[in-house]
């Protein structure tokens, strides 16, 4: 329906302007005549952009060579038009008059089709969805924190020489662990070591930034955490850059 309405906007807009020495014709004639010719060679044109535009992704080459195809056959039913209105008879010079006649309004009228249909860019969003940790892993290392901080809520694992400084919604707890044993404890929990010193809780990020190679992490209760290029592809695979 939308072809259909711009092919006859077009044939008005042709029946008004009277191209080709149209405008000799009484007005009723006239319109008719590009209405018909608009709405029949339009289709015609529609149908081998059908058939063939598809194999062409280019917009302009897929407009230059589908007008084309379809010139031929449009000018044969312009040719039909004319008999019927103007008592035209059918001779092959009249015809190749018509295909340098036709062939510019098909490259406007598929040009103006293209614009028409033409798709808007596809925003696409990455968002993070976490999932929650899978039962008790965390346990293993949650049995080393003191009895206050054993059921918070994990955010962070921090490296200090032979300590871990661990963040909780219930506070920071130094224990005495290498990083590597912790990163073992933590290996199915939810969550990503983003420097050779810090793991993060993945539900506890809130902003990522990455600035003059190297990045860093917002997490909840305003704790900063670096973020190395070495172990930012997590990052990126979960969206955040």
């Amino acid at each position: 329906m939308i072809d259909i309405v711009m092919l006859v906007a077009m044939g008005v807009l042709l029946g008004f302007l009277g191209p080709f020495d149209s405008d000799s014709a009484p007005p009723d004639i006239r319109y008719a005549y590009w209405t018909l010719c608009m709405l029949g060679g339009g289709l015609i044109a529609i149908a081998v952009d059908e058939g063939f535009g598809r194999r062409l992704p280019v917009v302009w080459k897929r407009v230059a060579v589908i007008s084309m195809l379809a010139t031929p056959l449009v000018a044969l039913f312009v040719l039909t038009i004319q008999c019927f209105l103007f008592g035209e008879v059918l001779r092959w010079p009249v015809y190749l008059q018509l295909l340098w006649q036709v062939w510019p309004i098909m490259l406007a009228a598929m040009a103006v089709r293209a614009l028409v249909w033409r798709r808007m860019p596809v925003r696409i969003e990455a968002r993070t969805i976490v999932i929650p940790p899978l039962p008790d892993a965390e346990a293993a290392f949650r049995r080393r924190l003191s009895a206050k901080r054993r059921h918070a809520r994990l955010i962070a694992v921090e490296a200090h020489d032979h300590y871990l400084k661990v963040h909780t919604d219930a506070g920071a707890e130094l224990i005495t662990l290498r990083f590597s044993d912790a990163m073992a404890d933590l290996t199915q929990a939810h969550g990503w070591q983003v420097h050779r010193s810090w793991w993060v809780a993945a539900d506890a990020v809130e902003a990522v930034r990455w600035r003059r190679g190297g990045g860093e992490l917002r997490l909840v209760g305003d704790l900063r955490a670096p973020v190395s290029r070495t172990y930012s592809v997590q990052l990126k695979e979960a969206g955040w850059f």
